[in-house]
């Protein structure tokens, strides 16, 4: 909240502080003080710097121990960008008023604007004494000086008076990221959410603490406490999820999930948790499987889970070739640069025995990774598999430059290339290759412990 000068006047420097009142028969005489010193707010107002300050020395010599003169020089000084006159002035100015605000406030202008952040916090400090809103501009002074410690030891303060406010917590969030306060900071916030259990942000910022440090059963234990102290919360669908998936009520579990992926709250590792959660309920409770299939539309709308990738690499793990490829091949067709879902869609079509289309589906993917060694090699078997030996002979011997040091994909090629020639009818190349296959699978097996 730096206090600009620009605007301010004599607030808090009253003329009447030092022209003392006269006896009542000299009133009408001219005061030379008072005089200079108007003169020199006109030669202001006018923007006539050199002209105030020549006014503002008449003063100074008349009263040199006058508060008002030293803070209207640094201002004056404070236009002309000179900033160590103007140091200096209000720097007298504050010795001579020392609780009055204006002229801390000057020197706190000049600091901000030269960058001299370290400087500037002893002045923060003072006005601090003076005004206490001053301690947001102390967060911020901290942490342009990187001293953490003590912007995250004041941003406690200031949330236990007043709250929070984005900008602490986007400081607190970058502090955070070091390792080191995390662990305290966990502490602080276990100790809030026992003094203020119905404060939610407490709850939510410890819970994507753990998420950050890999911790997600705590802070599945933070949701479930949430639950229990806010039950409409966001958050407390995940608690309750949990519970409708161990009491096997699947209605409820579904409807719960659908909160939780559709909350703009809740923590992606949370989600994509709970997600792969429904998946697994399902393979012991088929008659989930309609209401989860519903949910899935609508989940596939948040971006943060890669609902059509974690279904593809689930079910590619439980061996259904058939729900892998549909939901592999549609996650890959939003995201062709996904190297992992592509492989594992290959060798899906593989399993599959679909051999036209893993043909087709690695040809295409050369383009986005030409010096990708599978993609030539799924190449080459697909055409194998069709009988198409001159294209899987030109597809397998152009990857060999791109096979480095992988001794199970080497193996796999060696006996494609066999049966390339195979089917060339080149039956000296075919035992080259078979046999290079067969040292290889020697070699790793003496290899393993």
């Amino acid at each position: 909240m730096r206090g600009l000068i620009l605007f301010v006047g004599l607030i808090g420097f009253s003329v009447g502080v030092w022209a003392q009142p006269e006896p009542q028969d000299a009133a009408h005489k001219p005061d030379p003080f008072e005089e200079h010193l108007f003169d020199s707010f006109k030669e202001k107002a006018m923007e006539n710097y050199d002209k105030a300050i020549e006014q503002l020395q008449q003063c100074k010599d008349l009263k040199p121990e006058s508060a008002i003169v030293y803070f209207e020089l640094g201002k004056n000084y404070y236009f002309q960008r000179n900033y160590v006159k103007a140091y200096a002035a209000f720097e007298k100015a504050t010795q001579l008023a020392p609780d009055n605000r204006w002229a801390w406030v000057g020197l706190y202008d000049i600091c901000y604007d030269t960058k001299d952040y370290d400087r500037a916090i002893p002045v923060v400090e003072k006005l601090i004494q003076l005004k206490d809103t001053y301690k947001e501009d102390l967060v911020s002074l901290y942490m342009m000086t990187l001293q953490h410690e003590k912007a995250l030891t004041l941003i406690h303060e200031l949330e236990e008076r007043y709250g929070r406010t984005e900008k602490r917590d986007l400081y607190k969030a970058d502090i955070l990221k070091d390792a080191k306060f995390q662990g305290p900071e966990r502490s602080t916030l276990l100790q809030r959410i026992e003094k203020f259990p119905q404060e939610e942000a407490n709850y939510l910022e410890l819970i994507s603490l753990y998420n950050q440090s890999g911790q997600e059963d705590k802070a599945l234990d933070i949701a479930r406490k949430l639950e229990k102290a806010i039950p409409t919360s966001d958050w407390a669908q995940v608690g309750l999820y949990k519970t409708f998936i161990v009491q096997q009520q699947t209605a409820q579990a579904v409807q719960a999930l659908k909160k939780i992926v559709e909350s703009p709250k809740i923590d992606w590792k949370i989600k994509q948790r709970s997600f792969n959660e429904m998946l697994i309920y399902v393979q012991t409770h088929p008659e989930a499987e309609a209401d989860f299939n519903a949910l899935i539309p609508a989940m596939s709308n948040d971006r943060s889970v890669n609902v059509q990738k974690e279904l593809g690499k689930f079910y590619f793990n439980k061996s259904n070739w058939t729900k892998a490829i549909l939901y592999l091949s549609s996650h890959c067709k939003s995201d062709a640069t996904d190297r992992e879902s592509l492989l594992l869609l290959l060798q899906a079509q593989t399993e599959a025995g679909r051999f036209p289309e893993l043909e087709k589906q690695a040809d295409e993917a050369l383009s986005w990774f030409p010096a990708q060694a599978e993609l030539y090699y799924y190449k080459g078997l697909a055409l194998n598999q069709m009988g198409q030996f001159k294209a899987a002979k030109e597809a397998l011997e152009s990857g060999l430059d791109y096979l480095i040091d992988n001794i199970p994909l080497e193996i796999n090629w060696n006996i494609q290339l066999g049966q390339t020639y195979l089917g060339l009818g080149d039956v000296v190349k075919k035992e080259q290759y078979y046999k290079r296959a067969n040292d290889l699978i020697e070699k790793s097996k003496k290899a393993k412990p």
